[in-house]
């Protein structure tokens, strides 16, 4: 199934995009480094957009943008505040907490989509359902008791609430695509939402500047900050091609795309050197055994 392998691919670079990230924050305010992560973004979906325009770009070609209607650009300027909203809560929860303790609360996006289905549409749960969600809370408990020992308190420490707010967001944000995606065309969704991401972007960073201005300085440039935007458009490209692919299912391609995690996971404990790694490691397999446990009963 070449989605899946697309989906894979786009993971890969999700835990890339992880460790640059968290490289990129040290030292620095998040609306900054987030706002310069747009900027390149977009730059990278201009060409393809005004050559799509222009004609040169044909419709069958991989890069071709397709014009989409003023509803159509509502719709993806929407996908661009859900984005954002998650982007922020989890750059700054990811500034302050060890990775191998943000991604694991990341890769369980699958249970948060499954428990809104069950309260906002009613859905039944099976019993392979039930025990992944069981598995996955348990080893959370256990995750918490981890954190801890690190002084992390997981019922009060607010980056960690952050951190599950993004992952609730990048949740929802993750079904829209999907709808978006076989209304209005993947290139269109994810060109147009990384240019809207700059203005949204925009006014977040000058509200914060007016309200935080000695929170900016001192500014450390790095050119992991542009790496961010860079590596994170490829990841997306593969992720939206992925979806549009004949059978490709989102939850499937959703859980594949939190195998970041192990990426992630495996770039804190190597580059910055974190604690407690092997506890961890086993904690993360549990939960990552009960998310595939979710997805297996969804299917």
């Amino acid at each position: 199934m070449v989605w899946s392998l697309l989906a894979v691919a786009s993971a890969f670079l999700l835990g890339i995009y992880d460790i640059l990230k968290k490289s990129s924050l040290r030292g620095n305010y998040v609306f900054p480094v987030l706002f310069i992560s747009c900027v390149t973004g977009a730059l990278l979906f201009l060409p393809p957009i005004v050559l799509s325009s222009a004609g040169t770009f044909s419709a069958d070609s991989l890069l071709y943008v397709p014009g989409i209607s003023s509803q159509g650009h509502l719709l993806v300027f929407f996908k661009s505040l859900l984005v954002a909203s998650s982007w922020i809560l989890a750059y700054f929860a990811i500034k302050h907490l060890p990775l191998t303790i943000a991604s694991p609360i990341r890769a369980s996006a699958p249970l948060w989509t499954l428990l809104g289905a069950v309260l906002l549409f009613g859905e039944k749960m099976n019993g392979l359902q039930w025990a992944g969600i069981l598995t996955t809370l348990l080893f959370y408990y256990l995750f918490s008791l981890a954190g801890k020992k690190e002084g992390i308190d997981f019922r009060k420490n607010r980056w960690i609430l952050y951190m599950v707010l993004a992952t609730i967001l990048g949740s929802i944000s993750a079904l829209y695509d999907k709808f978006l995606v076989l209304r209005l065309g993947r290139m269109a969704v994810q060109a147009w939402y990384s240019v809207y991401l700059v203005p949204v972007m925009l006014v977040m960073l000058i509200i914060s500047w007016q309200s935080r201005r000695s929170s900016f300085l001192p500014y450390r440039w790095t050119w992991t900050i542009p790496l961010i935007g860079i590596t994170l458009s490829v990841a997306d490209f593969l992720y939206f091609y992925s979806l549009s692919l004949p059978g490709a299912l989102i939850g499937v391609v959703s859980t594949l795309r939190r195998g970041s995690v192990l990426v992630s996971f495996l770039g804190e404990a190597h580059f910055f050197k974190d604690k407690n790694i092997k506890v961890k490691f086993l904690i993360l397999a549990g939960i990552l055994a009960g998310i595939l446990i979710i997805v297996a009963g969804s299917r």
